[in-house]
């Protein structure tokens, strides 16, 4: 698997290695012994999955502290434009976004640590998303930022008018108001 550093410090790509032939193809998309070699000690507790058609927004979520998670996200049908944000505390990067695209296809994947926000909008017809977390599921500690805040300015890459975003994620804060 080939491991990339973002610009911002812990936000990593990873990139597996796809054996393909006339059959379809085989690669590791998790190997904890590689990830512990790399410092990254994240074990990984449960699994979840969505599935939204083109112009689905979903995001930006996190849950807060004690039970802040850190996600392991790949597509395993189609593509979308997947977003972190950095909110940890005193991070030289705090309030930076990266985006990029997973796709079933390029089949790379995004880790995302603690701290961080995560977004993403689909880009295809319909598209399935997996991500793996260490920590589960905590109603109380759920918050977010709205996928629009003007001060991340995210180019989501689809038409504005073309959004489908829920009603709970339009309620979302802004970082500004996260962050007081």
């Amino acid at each position: 698997m080939h491991i990339r550093e973002t610009d911002i410090e812990g936000l990593i790509i990873l990139e597996p290695r796809v054996f393909k032939d006339e059959r379809g193809y085989f690669f590791e998309s998790f190997r904890a012994a590689t990830f512990s070699e790399r410092g990254m000690n994240a074990v990984f507790i449960q699994d979840n999955e969505s599935r939204s058609g083109f112009g689905v927004i979903r995001g930006l979520h996190f849950q807060k502290e004690p039970h802040a998670q850190s996600k392991l996200v790949r597509v395993v049908e189609g593509s979308v434009f997947d977003v972190a944000v950095d909110l940890r505390p005193g991070s030289p990067s705090f309030g930076k976004w990266f985006g990029l695209e997973l796709s079933a296809e390029n089949k790379t994947q995004l880790l995302i640590p603690k701290g961080f926000a995560h977004g993403f909008s689909v880009l295809s017809k319909q598209a399935t998303v997996i991500y793996k977390c260490d920590a589960y599921y905590h109603p109380e500690s759920e918050s977010g930022i709205r996928y629009d805040d003007p001060q991340l300015a995210i180019d989501w890459r689809i038409d504005p008018s073309m959004a489908i975003v829920s009603e709970k994620d339009q309620a979302l804060a802004s970082l500004e108001q996260i962050m007081y």
